[in-house]
């Protein structure tokens, strides 16, 4: 327990100190969305018979709790390429799992600072939503399954400069395609399951259904759990494999 807080608040500290910069940054992309497709592009469109604002802004709450989650990976990055950080912890009586339990949840705190810049750009705009627990506990999955992926890709990678890739092959796309911008359902067939696969597709659903206030969706939950089991210990793995 003492091994988790201390890799945890060392980088709540890091959030701290950058914090002024990091609301700056974590609210250019989504007000930017907002701007360009809420009140621009979709201020006269429904989708299911809901303003498509509405239908909007529990997607970007998915694909920026998503990104910021994944984000970790670039502090645990130059933590273990340029400050040594990492050799330090292999060197300290921490545990792998306290380690990747202390990363992967100041990956989710990441995220969770990002949910609350676009709930305020929201309640600034006068949309009303519903925010309450099962809102949370998707941003929370979400937030938890891609900072365990970050953790594990920060792991395997050989260089800093390969992190991009990843950034560029899977998490950009997804921001896009998992039910973010547009109904998944209005896709052809066989490209809905494909989407339908997707982490991020789950998450838009479940957090859009509680923040229409319709409740939990019940699938979805399973699957994001499972998903948040998987990558804790994909993320453990890849730990230990790099401390050896």
């Amino acid at each position: 327990m003492k091994g988790f807080l201390a890799v945890y608040l060392r980088e709540l500290f890091i959030i701290w100190h950058r914090l002024p910069r990091m609301l700056l940054s974590f609210s250019v992309s989504p007000i930017l969305y907002l701007v360009a497709f809420g009140f621009g592009l979709g201020k006269h469109l429904e989708v299911g018979g809901r303003p498509y604002l509405e239908f909007l802004i529990p997607g970007l709450v998915a694909a920026s709790s998503m990104t910021q989650g994944f984000g970790i990976n670039v502090e645990i990055n130059v933590a273990r390429f340029y400050l040594k950080v990492f050799e330090e912890f292999q060197a300290a009586p921490i545990s792998n799992l306290a380690y990747v339990l202390g990363e992967i949840l100041a990956g989710v705190t990441r995220a969770f600072i990002s949910v609350l810049i676009i709930i305020l750009v929201t309640l600034v705009a006068g949309v009303s939503l519903n925010f309450g627990f099962y809102f949370w506990l998707g941003v929370f999955l979400n937030a938890f399954i891609f900072a365990s992926l970050g953790v594990a890709s920060a792991m395997l990678i050989k260089a800093h400069s390969d992190q991009a890739l990843i950034s560029n092959f899977i998490i950009t796309p997804m921001v896009f395609l998992g039910g973010t911008f547009f109904p998944v359902e209005n896709m052809p067939g066989p490209v809905q399951w494909l989407l339908k696969a997707l982490p991020l597709t789950h998450a838009s659903h479940m957090i859009r259904s509680a923040a229409y206030g319709e409740g939990l969706i019940p699938s979805s939950l399973v699957i994001l759990l499972v998903l948040s089991v998987l990558g804790l210990v994909l993320a453990y793995r890849s730990v230990d494999k790099a401390r050896d």
